[in-house]
Formats: C-alpha cells, structure tokens, sequence
C-alpha cells in the first residue's frame, strides 16, 4: 500500500519533502500546494503532479492520506497552524516543519486536535533520525551506559536573520531539546542565559541548563553566529558505566566504556555521510511506520514530542526573562 501524500508549502524545505517522497516506494506524491501560484506551479511542473493554491481545494479534489506541511512564517513556525488543523479536519495524518507552532497555545491545540480525531500527528525533528542516535539509544535502554548522570548538546549554525528577537530560540532549538529528551527523557526544570552576537538585535546565542525528570542534568549550547565550515552538531550522554558521543553533525559515533582505556568508534554510523541524510531518514520513518499501521502514540517524532521539546525551549524563554529557574510543568499546564 502506498501513501498518498500532499506537500503544503513549496519553497526548499517543502521540495525537499516532494523528492523524498517520490523516491519511497511506499509513498506516492499526488499534489502540491503554495499560496505563490508561480511557486506551486513550478513545483508541479517539477514533479509531474497537479498544483493547488489552497489547501481545502486540494483536500475536496484529491484522494490522499497524509499531508506534509512545510509552510514557514515568523520564527519559521506561525504557518503550521492552519493547514494542520485544516488537514486534521479532513481526516488526515499530518507531518509538520519544526517547530510544531511558534505560539504554545497553538500548538497545545494542534496536538490534541490530532488525538481527538485519532490521527497521526508527526514533527520533523529530524535531528534524532541518523543510526549514530540509535546506537546512543540503545546503549541507554540496554543499561550499557548505567544510570544517566549528565547529557550535554552543542548546536551551531550560521543564520544572519536578526528578528524577531526568539527566533533562534524558536526555530532551531525544539531540534536539539528533542534528542536531548529522546535520549534521557522529560526535562523537568530550564535555567537559561542569552546573549547577542555582534552587531545583532536578536538573542542569537543560549546557554540552557536542564535537571531532567528522571534525575540526570544537561546542558545545552546553542549560537546562530557560528560559521558552518565545521562540524555543528555534538551530543555527549554519560552514565555511571560509560559516555557516548555523537560528532561531526550526527554521523559518527563513539563509545567509552569506564571499566577500559579502550574506545569505540563507528565513523559514518550506518553509511550516512552528511546532515542532508537526516530529512529522507525522518519523512521515511514515518511513511514506514503509516504503513505498518502505527497507533498515533507510537509515531516517532509525535507531536506530543514536539510540544514538550517546544515547552522547554518557552521555559527557557521565560527562565531568560526572569532570572528564575521555571518548571517545564507550568509552561504545559492549561
């Protein structure tokens, strides 16, 4: 059975989500949709299938199962909203961009409209899809690794766009808060600091502590003014048996088990070579798992995933603002 998929939202990222989808075998690619009439009919042209300029044409007109909504908006996030609940609406499973929203309320909305009708709801929290993390995952569950004590991330990247001024907060950070809580579960307290890059009017660099529900600490560096010459990725999880790192932006893997001088390297973990390796690993994800009929609660990268990684990221907003230590708690509560 292949999934019949529309992509909302053409601009790169959402070509990007076209392509993956025409090279799965178990999907099938049938519409596309921009507000840009020029946008949507070039990308159609590009991809053999029909385009639309409205999202609830295309869901009167089409037969499909799922949609992607690559839209952007403010902090890359204010236009998810709508084409998700207008896709719940007609009975289909959405993938949504990162951030599931930039307004919290928004997106405390977008997941429970997706439970109320019992349809999958999925965040491309990409970041979390490469086999160097799943060989850090299984370190963790297999008890290898013993009791978690710390876990550390540093994401850098270089992004010029100077406002508003959460945007850096917003619209990269539910990728690292993510994989943080993948791998050691739900934060439970945000202390955070900020400071702007040179010549910057936004807050382009973080500094986030986190105590974690099940008692480990974390910390998380994050900067917008770092060149992308480099490796930009780094996650560091330690338990009281031995560490795991993850370098070079998500491919490789390394092991260092306390009891030995000895260490464990997997270079290029399981042959993927760059971070553009990590969307097609995520959009194949889940059309793997629609196909196997996974319950909603089972997707991966749900969107209850993305609302909490989003609500430690509003902790540390507010943390940032206040000087206080916030409880992840308060900013989920009603």
């Amino acid at each position: 059975m292949a999934i019949k998929t529309a992509v909302v939202g053409m601009g790169n990222i959402g070509r990007n989500h076209c392509r993956t989808y025409k090279a799965n075998s178990q999907a099938e690619l049938v519409a596309v949709c921009d507000m840009d009439r020029a946008r949507a009919e070039a990308a159609g042209a590009e991809l053999g299938v029909r385009p639309y300029y409205d999202l609830e044409e295309l869901l009167r007109s089409e037969v499909v199962d799922m949609v992607s909504v690559a839209t952007a908006g403010t902090e890359n996030g204010s236009h998810h909203y709508q084409p998700t609940m207008q896709a719940l609406a007609a009975g289909k499973h959405v993938l949504c961009e990162k951030p599931l929203s930039n307004n919290l309320a928004e997106a405390k909305e977008m997941v429970s409209e997706a439970q109320r009708r019992g349809l999958c709801l999925a965040v491309d929290l990409n970041h979390r899809f490469t086999p160097a993390t799943a060989l850090a995952k299984e370190k963790i569950t297999s008890g290898e690794i013993g009791e978690l004590l710390f876990i550390n991330m540093n994401l850098w990247i270089a992004n010029r766009r100077d406002e508003p001024e959460y945007f850096h907060l917003r619209a990269l950070h539910s990728h690292s808060v993510d994989v943080m809580r993948h791998l050691a579960g739900d934060v439970a307290r945000v202390q955070a600091f900020f400071s702007k890059g040179p010549g910057r009017q936004s807050w382009s660099n973080a500094s986030i502590n986190m105590q974690f529900a099940a008692g480990a600490v974390g910390h998380l560096t994050g900067s917008y003014d770092m060149s992308m010459n480099h490796a930009f990725e780094r996650t560091e999880v330690a338990g009281h048996k031995g560490r795991v790192v993850i370098d070079n932006s998500t491919v490789d893997f390394h092991w260092y088990p306390h009891g030995s001088k000895e260490e464990v390297h997997v270079q290029n973990a399981g042959g993927m070579t760059s971070f553009a390796e990590t969307l097609p690993a995520r959009l194949n994800r889940w059309i793997e798992q629609l196909v196997a009929g996974a319950k909603p609660q089972e997707i991966e990268g749900n969107g209850e995933d993305g609302l909490r990684a989003q609500a430690v990221v509003e902790a540390a907003i507010r943390s940032h603002e206040t000087g206080a230590i916030v409880e992840v708690a308060q900013i989920l509560s009603p």
